[in-house]
């Protein structure tokens, strides 16, 4: 899941730098499919807001018109922000695992721990004699159990915490992109 994310934010972080710097040199509302980067969080922010508008100013071509009246702003960043929601959501996915993993694998490392002194102990009864030879296994096992869930609990804590932050991130870039698109549709056709 770790090395899923990784990609993940990985590719979301250069698919929108090549997209938000294409859509800034256009100066403009371009054509969504011009912009390219067509898997970007903002390419799909942004081609809802664009299908929004060419409904609202189009001009029968495909392509909003120019000289056309913009309806309402509104309607248009209410699509993008609906697009951006459903972004920050795919980008969510997994992380109540990786939440939850954190949270338990230290949990069924103590119990292991248990476990292994009940049947390190066992064992010293079994043998009659109290020598750390005959409980040596069972707390080495037992130790092994607690390193066990800590080593698989600290990196899922940790990197759940930066994809978090990834997330929040996200969320606020496409808000602002979705502030800027507006504006640059209200500057075009009002």
């Amino acid at each position: 899941m770790i090395f899923q994310k990784l990609g993940s934010f990985g590719r979301i972080q250069r698919e929108g730098d090549q997209f938000l710097r294409i859509f800034r040199a256009t100066h403009g509302v371009a054509n969504p499919q011009a912009l390219a980067s067509a898997g970007s969080p903002y390419a799909t922010v942004y081609a809802f807001g664009y299908r929004e508008l060419q409904s609202q100013v189009g001009s029968g071509t495909g392509y909003p018109n120019p000289g056309g009246k913009l309806k309402s702003l509104q309607a248009v960043t209410v699509n993008m922000q609906l697009a951006a929601a459903e972004e920050v959501r795919r980008a969510e996915k997994g992380m109540s695992w990786l939440a939850t993993t954190g949270s338990v694998s230290p949990f069924i490392g103590l119990f292991g721990t248990v476990w292994g002194i009940i049947d390190a102990f066992s064992g010293l009864g079994t043998a009659g004699a109290a020598s750390l030879r005959a409980v040596a296994p069972g707390i080495s096992e037992a130790l092994f159990t607690t390193a066990a869930g800590l080593v698989t609990a600290i990196p899922a804590v940790i990197f759940y915490n930066q994809f978090l932050q990834n997330i929040r991130n996200l969320a606020q870039r496409l808000d602002t992109f979705t502030l800027e698109v507006a504006a640059q549709i209200e500057k075009t056709f009002t």
